[in-house]
């Protein structure tokens, strides 16, 4: 008889949603009076390392 085989779903990252990257807002000026800008720059998920599913 032939077994049935379970495939495993896995988590996608909460923050970055499986997709390993987020966005950050860019700030420009010194650290006493850094002002965000309306820009936005591609940054690697420090809950995921980039690898889409979370670490724990």
């Amino acid at each position: 008889m032939a077994t049935t085989r379970k495939t495993t779903r896995t988590k996608k990252c909460p923050d970055c949603k499986g997709t390993g990257e987020i966005t950050e807002t860019v700030r420009v000026g010194s650290v006493r009076k850094a002002r965000e800008t309306t820009d936005r720059q591609a940054a690697l998920c420090l809950t995921c390392f980039g690898t889409g599913r979370p670490l724990t």
